[in-house]
């Protein structure tokens, strides 16, 4: 278990008065599913104090540059929210890919133990104790559950569920099928894990098939619109600059603002949709994609009026 700094041990003890229980167990289980083995209540209290530092530098760097200081120390208190949030579904799903790329592999184990006349329990403990990575972590949990009174068929469903992967599930639940019509389970396995590794085998060429669709997405989204909507509004303020007044010039802003923000968080769901056939799973590009593409907005905004006069004058 990872430790905090003992100067955060207050944070972490309000976090853990604050925040109820069910929450913080959510959270703590989404670790556990990134391979992070650090206490929920510890991580946030890490995020919180560094969401504070970078606001409160962003804000002083405001100060010194004439910059709205609410809004840069927002985005300063935010973006580490976002960077470790993306950094932890990476590894989340980085994770479960592992997981999914092994246990082809750990059935044919399996079904060769088998095969040479070891229990189902025992040939699991066995391949546990072998090799590392996060499938044996899973394998080694599974075991301690198994000694604790929980069945195999339990252990391995509770496996599936717990990292939340519908093709390991989906195989964990063949494999217990398997094994209840009374078929010989050796074979099962060995037919179960060449049906995974087929699916698996399809699921990198879609993923390979749908790269430029999701390079597209994020081009519009933290380039093309921000880049566009920013120029637009740069050049509206320089007209207004020559004395043409634009009393929309502000909405404009506003709604350009508003537009790059819905538009990066379209362009995250439709990434999730089309790399893994879940909008969920597009929020950890959504967060991301939003920040980036405010940013370059926000830039551009900012300091497009200064290169715009420059290349006039």
């Amino acid at each position: 278990m990872v430790k905090i700094p003992p100067v955060l041990n207050p944070v972490s003890k309000l976090i853990d008065n604050t925040i109820p229980p069910k929450v913080l167990i959510k959270i703590q289980e989404l670790l556990i599913r990134t391979g992070m083995y650090v206490k929920a209540s510890d991580l946030i209290a890490f995020i919180l104090v560094i969401c504070i530092f970078t606001s409160i530098i962003s804000g002083s760097i405001a100060a010194i540059m004439g910059l709205n200081i609410f809004l840069v120390a927002l985005v300063g208190f935010l973006i580490p929210i976002g960077v470790i949030g993306g950094y932890l579904f990476y590894m989340m799903d980085k994770r479960v890919d592992s997981i999914e790329q092994g246990t082809p592999d750990f059935l044919r184990q399996i079904a060769s133990l088998l095969r040479a006349g070891v229990g189902v329990e025992t040939a699991l403990e066995d391949v546990s104790r072998h090799g590392s990575g996060p499938l044996n972590e899973e394998l080694k949990r599974s075991v301690i559950e198994i000694k604790m009174g929980r069945s195999f068929d339990e252990a391995l469903l509770t496996m599936g569920e717990r990292l939340q992967s519908k093709n390991l599930d989906r195989t964990f639940r063949m494999v217990l099928e398997g094994r209840k019509a009374g078929g010989s389970l050796s074979d099962v396995l060995e037919t179960v894990a060449e049906d995974l590794r087929a699916v698996l085998a399809l699921k990198r060429e879609r993923k390979a098939n749908v790269m430029m669709s999701v390079m597209f997405l994020i081009i519009a989204a933290i380039i093309a619109a921000p880049f566009a909507l920013g120029m637009i509004t740069v050049y509206s303020g320089f007209i207004e600059s020559l004395g043409q007044p634009n009393p929309l010039l502000e909405s404009a802003v506003l709604a350009a603002t508003g537009y790059i923000v819905i538009h990066s968080i379209i362009a995250g769901l439709l990434i999730g949709i089309i790399m893994y056939g879940s909008a969920k799973k597009g929020v950890k590009f959504a967060i991301p994609l939003t920040i980036l593409a405010y940013a370059i907005f926000y830039i551009i905004n900012r300091f497009g009026m200064t290169l715009v006069g420059g290349f006039v004058g």
